[in-house]
């Protein structure tokens, strides 16, 4: 028989001489005066199957198998291995980590225990949950419909709600569902404030302010909910007419247009003619209190003159009427370029042109002299002497004048020498 041929089931020959049988013997016998060698793994295997069986088997299959001593004991080291395995196992399933961004809430038992930092945290299994919340992003939240506005008209709005979660234990416990919660009092709010205006004010000049008081009234209606929730800004995104009078409003719009633009016409030409007609009127103004003041001071002086001259028209009423009528007569004709001839046969005086004859038509106004005549009837002057005195003579206007300023004069001289 080989070596390796299996005999006895294969348990009493081996490659060095070793027996195994189940005599208890462990060492063996060594008939080739060498040491025992390695085990062999197969019946290290099926020893251990014999054991878990015997362990299924009952008391029975122990004895029968010649190990019954040792059955309680291994079965005790087993259920002692598995306990430690189960508590390891247990023990690292409780690591977890908490990201930058959020924090862990943790419930004991359902009930919130406290709040976890970011990083490598353990909690005990089946004890501890823990729920991350993400505080540091930033949410968005869309409310939109179709809402009555205060002048009974109908506009879909949309609006764009941001938020960010501040507590997250208050987030997670203080109401069913915060998301939800808001969103119910974004569109509550929003509902609120459109209601308030007008059609034509949400549409065009009173955006800013819908959404400014959309904001405060959301505030309001969350504060006491405690929902761990901080707004950051509330954005009127789009306001429209429904479609079915999208085509008139339209109109409507391009109406308001129109009317707007006449009246940045309107006012840019009143921005023009206005400044105009202020300095116009300025002017006017000046020139009224400029002339009154000349009418004044001139009166002023005429008074004061004729204040001077009352003495001495008290002294000699005569003499100084007629230096004042020679006087008035001078000022009057030195404005004019008529010329009086003083026509000796009769009482008519001959006006000449002498303006027409100064343009050069001077040989036309001669020729026809006679035709362009015009004949004036002296009336009788203030004075009974001076008029005698004119007629008689038949001098000239200027001759008659230079005469009376001459008597005038002698008149002055012999009131003189009398005092």
């Amino acid at each position: 028989m080989a070596w390796n041929q299996p005999g006895n089931n294969g348990q009493d020959r081996d490659p060095w001489g070793s027996s195994n049988n189940n005599s208890g013997n462990s060492g063996g016998n060594n008939k080739g005066g060498r040491e025992q060698g390695p085990p062999d793994l197969d019946d290290i295997f099926r020893k251990l199957s014999k054991k878990l069986s015997s362990l299924g088997g009952g008391r029975g299959s122990n004895n029968n198998s010649g190990g019954g001593s040792a059955g309680p004991g291994f079965s005790g080291r087993i259920i002692g291995i598995a306990a430690v395995a189960v508590v390891v196992i247990w023990a690292a399933s409780g690591f977890y980590t908490i990201k930058e961004a959020e924090r862990g809430v943790v419930t004991r038992f359902g009930k919130f225990s406290h709040l976890v930092e970011p990083g490598l945290n353990w909690k005990p299994t089946f004890i501890d949950q823990v729920r991350p919340v993400n505080v540091e992003s930033v949410r968005e939240l869309a409310a939109s419909g179709v809402m009555l506005t205060s002048d009974e008209n109908v506009v879909r709005v949309e609006m764009n709600v941001q938020y960010r979660v501040s507590d997250p234990a208050a987030y997670l416990f203080s109401v069913t569902d915060a998301n939800n919660s808001l969103r119910q009092a974004t569109d509550s709010a929003l509902r609120g404030v459109i209601g308030k205006y007008t059609m034509d004010k949400i549409l065009t000049e009173g955006r800013t302010i819908v959404r400014s008081d959309t904001q405060r009234v959301l505030e309001e209606t969350i504060r006491p909910y405690k929902m761990g929730i901080t707004l950051l800004d509330v954005n009127f995104q789009a306001a429209r007419p429904p479609e079915e009078v999208k085509a008139a409003f339209d109109d409507a719009i391009a109406a308001r247009e129109n009317e707007q633009q006449s009246i940045r016409e309107a006012e840019a030409y009143a921005n023009e003619v206005q400044p105009r007609a202020n300095g116009h009127a300025q002017r006017l103004l000046e020139d009224a209190r400029a002339y009154q003041a000349k009418t004044v001071l001139e009166a002023q002086g005429e008074v004061a003159r004729f204040t001077k001259l009352l003495p001495e028209y008290r002294s000699a009423p005569e003499i100084t009427r007629e230096r004042m009528y020679i006087e008035t007569m001078e000022r009057v004709l030195s404005h004019t370029r008529k010329v009086l001839v003083n026509d000796k046969g009769n009482n008519n005086l001959m006006v000449l042109p002498l303006d027409q004859m100064l343009r050069g038509q001077a040989g036309k106004a001669v020729t026809e002299g006679n035709k362009d005549t015009s004949l004036i009837r002296l009336d009788p002057a203030p004075s009974s002497s001076s008029s005698s005195e004119a007629s008689s003579n038949g001098s000239s206007a200027g001759s008659v004048i230079d005469q009376r300023r001459a008597n005038t004069q002698r008149s002055d001289n012999t009131r003189v020498g009398r005092e």
